[in-house]
């Protein structure tokens, strides 16, 4: 256990270093997949870890234990207290963002619910009023699209095309469920923040190369993506198509050249790398067990 209980903890940074050079060279569709299975196995075995050094402070609390040490049987701190008491601070503060992620999580969705209120059962397309240049996938069942009139007026009907294609691409591989599983994780586990970063702007890649194969021309996909970016960069608004000031240039380059390659011996790497916390975290545990159950048998 000394060592094992650690190892999610070192992990979650390796993955952290990994995530966004996975997400530069492997096809958008496979790295999202496995950056966000990696991200969650790696917060559930960080906050277990977590768990089991919080441990080291009921070496002195259950009266079984007391009562072990008064009859002579050796009973030794898996970790030092003061460390299990960090630990047991940190459990508190994982307690906490996840929380206030979930908390926030179903704020938006009911937000998202608001704005379908009224709509036919069959509608997919919902088009709202406004100057403010935006459009969005609002997953559910069903799934809808919703998009300004600004956002409308400011692209040209091939355009259009493409923003459509995308936002069914994000609805059809259900991405907001896999960008709320990472964000859940990274508020479990802050060390796994870039990785968050990494798959939210996947699934926007993923999404990009869905509506160029939709519409059949990569340079049209791109050009609506400027389109809409410069739309959204005159209203200051946040832009449809998940545009932001740092992303949307490599997207655009992306789409500028041949898809990227489905690299499989990275992906596995990547899964690889989010199972072993998992089996640390599980072999200390047995490490623990093994303890407990020595002295207080």
């Amino acid at each position: 256990m000394m060592f094992d209980v650690y190892g999610p903890l070192v992990l979650s940074l390796l993955l952290a270093v990994v995530g966004p050079l996975i997400a530069r060279r492997v096809a958008p569709a496979l790295a999202a997949r496995v950056l966000a299975s990696a991200a969650v196995v790696t917060a559930a075995a960080t906050a277990w870890s977590l768990v089991l050094l919080t441990t080291a402070l009921l070496g002195h609390a259950p009266p079984v234990i007391r009562e072990a040490r008064e009859q002579g049987h050796p009973m030794p701190d898996p970790v030092p207290a003061a460390i299990g008491l960090g630990a047991a601070v940190a459990l508190l503060a994982v307690a906490v963002r996840v929380h206030r992620a979930v908390r926030a999580e179903r704020s938006t969705r009911r937000a998202l619910r608001r704005l379908c209120a009224g709509q036919p059962a069959g509608t997919e397309l919902i088009v709202a009023a406004s100057e403010v240049p935006r459009a969005f996938a609002i997953p559910g069942r069903p799934g809808r699209i919703l998009v300004t009139s600004a956002m409308l007026s400011a692209l040209a009907p091939a355009e259009r095309r493409v923003l459509l294609a995308h936002e069914r691409a994000h609805l059809a591989h259900r991405h907001g469920a896999l960008v709320t599983a990472v964000t859940l994780a990274a508020a479990a586990n802050p060390l796994l923040t870039p990785v968050c970063r990494a798959v939210a702007f996947l699934v926007e890649r993923w999404a990009d190369e869905q509506a160029a194969a939709a519409v059949g021309d990569r340079r049209a996909t791109a050009r609506a993506l400027a389109r809409a970016a410069l739309t959204a960069g005159r209203a200051r608004a946040g832009c449809a198509l998940g545009f932001t000031d740092h992303a949307v240039t490599r997207r655009i380059a992306a789409l500028q050249t041949s898809p990227p390659p489905h690299l499989w011996s990275a992906a596995a790497a990547v899964l690889t790398l989010g199972a072993l916390p998992a089996l640390l975290a599980a072999d200390a545990t047995g490490d623990l067990m093994a303890l407990l159950s020595g002295v207080l048998t």
